[in-house]
């Protein structure tokens, strides 16, 4: 093909020769130079414009004849070059107007002419739009899940599956209780086989996001899809954190919000809500998720008595529920650690279960995961709870019926979760133990408490509660956070602990100060005290001021606390600051302790003399009572003191903390003792000794005691 010819069918070929061949017998003498051009010379004047590269144009579009007048204008010609004032006419001029028949017997497909067909791009999104549709119809049609489940597997496009929860709940709304019921079931069976839990988190956000658009038209929207949120979380396909952490990222004003509000306090918070939500549309289209838990609760303590794992099988088997047998494997394993004679049996249910294809691994790590979250709360009632789990992971995992993924997926998001609970539960416990401690002043049960509670690494939190609500009380309640503060310094919190408190209160100092008109002074006023009580030095001022944002008001605070520190009689002062408590310099503390112990060195009664500590209310500085009492045993030369020591021990009114703290102090002091009490060495030897069998010493006491004293002798 010529390149100048464009892009024309061998038909199109022909008919312009044969035109051409008509136009040279039709014309007259090539004289007439007046006549128009020829149409051999209009062709090739006006030849049709083909782009670079031989490529055709767009096909369909008729090509523009354009020729001019003798008198210069331009004049439109009709298509094909037919009509119009001193035109020759069509190319090839028939009488009727032809078209293709393609019922004509001679009929050739190639006659048809060439049309360009634009094609349609699909978006993949759209298509999975529609194709869900399908299968929730079809779903509410039929209640097949496993049928539901294997067509949205088959389906492919995992990524978009938040739009099909979106879809499903939306449908599902504007339907009756049946449908609500078995969409809410749908999600359960549907929850880490086939949606991952983050997709169902972001499937949630985004029905959150639109529920201004559905209340449009469902009157109840609000309501409906408060109970949908509702129902997820006590179906544990949500966490519970998932409201306060949805409601952060919507407007107040919006519908997504009131959802949330409602959800959180109409049907969560009520009474056996999880009972009432589980049965609200009327159950499962056969039986409610409660009916089906007692049926496996019952199977499974059915299984412990008979010891028949083919039968345990066969019950699950007949169940139906495949998409439920993470209960089955959570139920069995809280049964394994309730009953210790049921363990063995459970985890060969699980494993002849796991082999046999009954129970998925998708299934079975979805009954670990969900055990794992609710350890704390199982640990209440089975204190070992979570030796147990941690003991029968691996075994579950080295026989080949757990999947070794657990491990990993058990430390990312069912940590964080677990992490917020944890911490929400604390702070909760932490503020009935301080309100009980303001109440009864008592500081021992108070330690015991928190050594309870097993959680050293909230101690700054613990810290900035504690302060924060003593500034909102009165003198008596400061002074008394101020003891115990002292107090934690020596039994269970670093230095560490109390600065990163500090620094927690003074990065929330100006949101504290909304509530507490004078916080600012409150505020240095603990930072001053803590320093003139040893549970801070000055240098650990500096370095919680490099711990603040620059120019913050926290750091005001600190240079507030510095110039108390460094006024005249400061000490005096800042222990009396609060008006209240005990009010003591620490010189009037060993004066008093001095002389406690010299009336029991003289007769007293060893209960008079635990009365009279105790109501020094310093338990804090009860070191200084052992140091007095063993210098004091030196000096008299005799053992009364370990006596009396022995006494506050056995009552808890010094604690172990405060006997080494002592212990440590006189040991210290030994080269300047032994000036006035030349065998000091071997008493404090022979003391510790003593001290170590009662079990009133640390055992890392014990080791830098001997390096210490080599030698010693008993007296």
């Amino acid at each position: 093909m010529a390149s100048g010819e464009g892009f024309l069918t061998d038909e199109q070929r022909e008919m312009l020769k044969i035109a051409s061949q008509n136009v040279e017998t039709a014309l007259p003498s090539p004289r007439l130079s007046s006549s128009p051009k020829s149409p051999t010379s209009l062709l090739s004047d006006h030849q049709l414009k083909v782009p670079a590269g031989g490529k055709a144009p767009t096909g369909g579009i008729a090509v523009r004849h354009v020729r001019r007048s003798h008198s210069g204008k331009s004049i439109r010609v009709k298509k094909d070059g037919a009509g119009g004032k001193g035109t020759w006419g069509k190319l090839l001029d028939t009488d009727g107007e032809s078209h293709i028949d393609r019922n004509d017997p001679n009929y050739d497909s190639g006659e048809e002419p060439y049309q360009l067909v634009g094609s349609t791009i699909s978006d993949p999104l759209d298509e999975y739009k529609k194709a869900v549709v399908s299968i929730i119809e079809e779903y509410f049609s039929t209640s097949d899940v496993e049928v539901a489940a294997s067509d949205l597997k088959d389906l492919g496009s995992s990524e978009y599956h938040p739009y099909f929860i979106k879809r499903l709940v939306s449908m599902a709304m504007d339907r009756h209780d049946k449908e609500k019921e078995m969409a809410s079931v749908l999600l359960s069976s549907l929850y880490a086989d086939v949606i991952s839990p983050p997709q169902i988190r972001d499937g949630f956000v985004m029905l959150l996001e639109s529920a201004d658009d559905l209340a449009v038209d469902i009157l109840d929207a609000v309501d409906i899809l408060a109970l949908f949120v509702s129902r997820a979380v006590v179906d544990e396909i949500l966490p519970p954190a998932f409201i306060a952490r949805a409601k952060k990222t919507l407007p107040e004003s919006s519908e997504g919000y009131q959802v949330l509000q409602t959800a959180e306090k109409s049907y969560l918070s009520a009474p056996h809500h999880a009972e009432l939500l589980e049965r609200r549309w009327g159950g499962s289209t056969h039986v409610t998720v409660e009916e089906m838990k007692k049926k496996i609760a019952d199977l499974l303590r059915e299984y412990v008595e008979s010891g028949d794992t083919f039968e345990a099988c066969r019950c699950i088997r007949e169940l139906g529920v495949s998409f439920f047998h993470h209960e089955v494997v959570k139920r069995a394993l809280v049964l394994a650690m309730e009953i210790q004679t049921a363990e063995p049996f459970m985890l060969k249910l699980l494993k002849e279960a796991a082999e046999e294809g009954l129970i998925s691994s998708s299934q079975m790590v979805k009954g670990f995961a969900r055990l794992a979250e609710s350890l704390d709360d199982l640990a209440l009632d089975i204190p070992s709870a979570k030796t147990l789990f941690q003991s029968i992971v691996p075994k579950a995992i080295s026989q080949g019926w757990l999947d070794a993924s657990f491990m990993k997926s058990s430390c990312t998001d069912g940590e964080a979760q677990n992490e917020d609970k944890k911490l929400d539960r604390y702070k909760k416990e932490i503020v009935t133990i301080i309100h009980e401690y303001f109440l009864s002043d008592d500081i021992p049960e108070l330690i015991r408490s928190l050594e309870d509670l097993g959680l050293p690494e909230y101690n700054p939190i613990f810290l900035k509660k504690l302060i924060t609500l003593a500034m909102d009380r009165k003198n008596r309640e400061k002074e008394m956070a101020s003891v115990l503060l002292s107090a934690l310094h020596i039994e269970i919190f670093s230095t560490e602990d109390i600065g990163n408190g500090f620094v927690m209160l003074l990065e929330s100092a100006e949101d504290t100060a909304l509530d507490i008109l004078d916080a600012s002074n409150e505020l240095a006023l603990f930072l001053a005290r803590a320093v003139i009580d040893d549970v801070l030095v000055p240098l650990n001022l500096e370095e919680i001021t490099s711990k603040l944002p620059p120019n913050c008001s926290g750091s005001e605070t600190v240079r507030m606390a510095r110039s108390l520190i460094t006024a005249r009689h400061a000490g005096e002062r800042l222990l009396r600051c609060w008006g209240g408590g005990t009010g003591w310099a620490v010189e009037d503390a060993k004066d008093k302790i001095m002389k406690l112990l010299e009336e029991y060195e003289s007769g007293g009664v060893v209960a008079e003399a635990c009365q009279c500590i105790r109501d020094l209310g310093m338990p804090f500085f009860n070191h200084e009572v052992v140091k007095k009492a063993l210098v004091m045993a030196m000096e008299k030369k005799n053992d009364r003191m370990l006596d009396l020591l022995q006494v506050c021990f056995n009552e808890g009114l010094i604690t172990i903390n405060q006997m080494t703290k002592g212990f440590t102090r006189v040991k210290d002091g030994l080269d300047d003792l032994a000036l006035d009490f030349p065998n000091a060495k071997d008493k404090f030897s022979f003391y510790t000794e003593y001290a170590q069998k009662k079990g009133w010493l640390l055992p890392s006491f014990g080791s830098s005691a001997t390096e210490a004293l080599p030698t010693a002798a008993a007296s």
